[in-house]
């Protein structure tokens, strides 16, 4: 089977800096940390108070129907949103008379880490009061499951190609991406409508992740997402969605489509150590990465990269990972272009691998790279080019975004800069 290329066509973003492409861009250049105390439950008794919440959000700006989200959890209209934002964009039709992809040919690869998290909650409490569960809804069941954010997307957009719903932890959309930007290489279908969508910062969320010491306990909402900082001390969570439009160039190129960047490479592997922790000596995460940049054709000589990290804030996940740059990548990782946008964002689960994939593919576009916020006290462990504080320009060719999940989940995708 020939191999095609494979493009970017359409972006669209739900999250705690922007509810639009432009704002987010803008809001990631110039360093603004969407985190801020929660204010929709009461939070007194909580372990954590702050979250990466999306704000001002309007689902008819999208297309969403009052009844539509009165009937849907949040992570299926988070995830609609972005998809209708990321379909505009890159202005594919599959129907009427300016039809121009082939539904058959347009697939869905959206993913969710939890899924219906709020939905489970809610019903869950109505069998804890009544057993009988005759208060149930009868919507439970195809609200919660992780796979409906997918299905709604390809019932309104009417997708018929290949859907797949991607659950990898914090991997979930970088892996959907790796694995959209494969069946779109290998002519499974012309464009695929990727990513991730998450809203698990909800009571039971914040204390199983505190519990589970992964999170920060800061009460200063702008100084407690610090990756690569000596003063990290947990991830923080956030919410949103984010969704790719990937096509083959040349359906791309005879439509006249605009084109932001092309896909060039992907890594998967697993750690195989841990439920929760990562690899410490970041071996598993260095070979995804070495699949992803030796697919991308990546020089050392020529290329100037680069990197999106993973970047949670954790003690382990930050150490690891800096190891896993320097075992990919020798020497030239001291030349690489590091940062995470997790500093602003907030870790969005199963949509920050694509909220990480749009701010590559942006970088790449521009030639800027976003800043790591408040790393104003760098860990000697993390002696990279994290880009503190200040976004940088430069011509870069390569970038590539990284992810690591829960259950040892390992996922790298690269992108270059486009040209003909």
């Amino acid at each position: 089977m020939s191999n095609k290329r494979v493009v970017v066509t359409g972006l669209g973003i739900i999250s705690s800096v922007g509810n639009d492409i432009n704002t987010y861009w803008d809001s990631l250049k110039n360093g603004v940390c969407g985190i801020d105390f929660i204010d929709e439950f009461p939070t007194d008794n909580l372990p954590a108070k702050i979250g990466g919440k999306v704000k001002n959000f309007e689902p008819e700006k999208y297309g969403l129907t009052k009844q539509f989200v009165r009937k849907q959890d949040r992570f299926v209209i988070y995830g609609m949103a972005a998809a209708q934002q990321a379909m505009q964009d890159s202005g594919l039709k599959t129907d009427g008379e300016d039809q121009n992809i082939d539904p058959f040919r347009l697939g869905v690869y959206v993913g969710s880490g939890i899924g219906g998290f709020e939905t489970m909650v809610r019903e869950t409490g109505k069998i804890i009061e009544d057993p009988s569960g005759q208060w149930i809804s009868p919507l439970f069941i195809p609200t919660m499951i992780s796979n409906m954010a997918a299905g709604q997307i390809a019932i309104a957009h009417k997708a018929q190609g290949p859907s797949i719903d991607v659950v990898t932890a914090c991997a979930t959309s970088t892996n959907s991406l790796g694995e959209a930007y494969r069946a779109v290489k290998h002519g499974y279908a012309d464009a695929i409508i990727a990513g991730g969508t998450e809203c698990a910062t909800i009571p039971i969320g914040i204390a199983g992740f505190a519990n589970a010491k992964a999170l920060s306990r800061s009460e200063n909402p702008k100084y407690a997402s610090l990756p690569f900082n000596a003063n990290r001390a947990g991830f923080v969570m956030g919410d949103g969605a984010a969704i790719v439009i990937l096509e083959e160039y040349e359906h791309a190129k005879a439509r006249g489509a605009k084109i932001y960047a092309e896909m060039v490479g992907y890594g998967n592997t697993c750690d195989a150590y841990h439920s929760t922790a990562p690899r410490p000596d970041g071996t598993t995460q260095a070979k995804c990465i070495e699949l992803a940049l030796a697919e991308a054709g990546f020089d050392k000589e020529k290329d100037n990269l680069y990197i999106n990290a993973h970047g949670t804030g954790t003690k382990l996940n930050d150490a690891a990972e800096t190891n896993a740059y320097k075992i990919a990548l020798g020497d030239y990782a001291y030349k690489a272009h590091i940062s995470s946008i997790k500093s602003m964002t907030g870790h969005m689960l199963g949509a920050a691998g694509g909220a990480e994939a749009i701010a590559t593919v942006l970088a790449l576009r521009d030639g800027i790279i976003p800043p790591t916020i408040n790393l104003d006290c760098p860990d000697p462990e993390c002696d990279l080019d994290y880009t503190p504080n200040t976004a940088v320009e430069s011509d870069l060719t390569i970038g590539i975004s990284d992810s690591f999940g829960f259950g040892g989940h390992d996922g790298c995708i690269a992108f270059r800069k486009y040209s003909e």
